[in-house]
């Protein structure tokens, strides 16, 4: 019997540039993003086909989460951020497909075979900013310290983007990530993804029994998300909740219709304060260092 399509972290960025391009060939498209469906291949295309029906899941959650980072930025931008570094940046192109300033500066970080494959099938694309690529495995301290200066050194009012990264390290991992960049003072916000604990024990649930995620595990696993991240230097100026985004947007969960009533059969029956939880649960947070 064949193994999993994702061997790795690295795999599950081929997943997201096909959801990005199934969202681009919608009427109703939150964005358009004309490069995910080359950068995917037929690789991330075989990933999604084995997802079968998480595949709805996955897409609906990519346009919602997608749609949340684009909104940080552009009011990073507007709020004076020069430079954007992408650290674990995958198969992302908003340096493509974002109306960016034309001075503002874009660094992608992730694995020499990803920033190779960009290289490649992007090449004679031209992208709005001043894009830079840098190959690094992030674990790394040493070199990521060292990048991490050199950046600051040429920029004072820097955005982190941590887009599907922080998960999938464990907390002294995310720790350290915090340090490094709480270090440096030009690193003025930093975009993160949020699980609570209930929607993480929820995730692992479902990824013990899914055999095609096994070796794209979910470790970052703090008591408490928001002390954790403030004992390293972080607050949370903003947090926007996937759910309440959907709602706000009209874009209702994407599930089966057996679950869909399932859903909303446990809404009826819920107390309120159980679906204000879920309205909650997972989302995106742009913090800011600590004063």
């Amino acid at each position: 019997m064949a193994g999993p399509l994702i061997q790795n972290v690295s795999d599950t960025a081929f997943m997201v540039a096909v959801y990005r391009a199934m969202e681009t060939e919608r009427p109703d498209a939150l964005f358009h993003d004309p490069l995910a469906a080359k950068l995917a291949g037929e690789h991330g295309k075989a990933i999604v086909a084995d997802m079968r029906r998480g595949a709805r899941f996955g897409a609906w959650l990519l346009a919602i989460r997608t749609h949340i980072i684009d909104g940080f930025i552009r009011s990073a931008i507007d709020g004076g951020i020069n430079t954007v570094v992408n650290l674990g940046a995958g198969l992302d192109t908003r340096p493509y497909r974002m109306n960016l300033p034309a001075s503002l500066r874009w660094i992608e970080v992730d694995f020499p075979e990803i920033i190779a494959l960009k290289e490649d099938r992007l090449a004679g694309e031209t992208p709005s900013c001043r894009l830079e690529r840098i190959a690094l495995d992030l674990s790394e301290a040493d070199k990521r310290r060292q990048l991490f200066a050199e950046i600051a050194a040429k920029s004072d009012k820097i955005l982190v983007l941590t887009e599907g990264v922080v998960p999938y390290l464990d907390n002294a991992d995310v720790g350290a990530l915090a340090d490094a960049l709480r270090a440096e003072p030009a690193f003025r916000y930093w975009i993160v993804d949020y699980l609570s604990a209930e929607a993480l024990r929820h995730h692992r649930r479902r990824r013990e029994n899914n055999l095609k995620m096994k070796n794209a595990p979910f470790k970052f696993d703090p008591e408490d998300y928001f002390s954790f991240f403030r004992e390293h230097g972080w607050q949370a100026k903003e947090t926007l909740y996937i759910p309440q985004e959907a709602e706000r947007l009209k874009r209702p969960i994407a599930l089966p219709f057996v679950f869909r009533l399932w859903v909303m059969l446990g809404n009826l029956l819920a107390r309120k304060d159980r679906r204000n939880t879920f309205r909650k649960s997972f989302g995106y947070v742009l913090f800011q260092p600590i004063a």
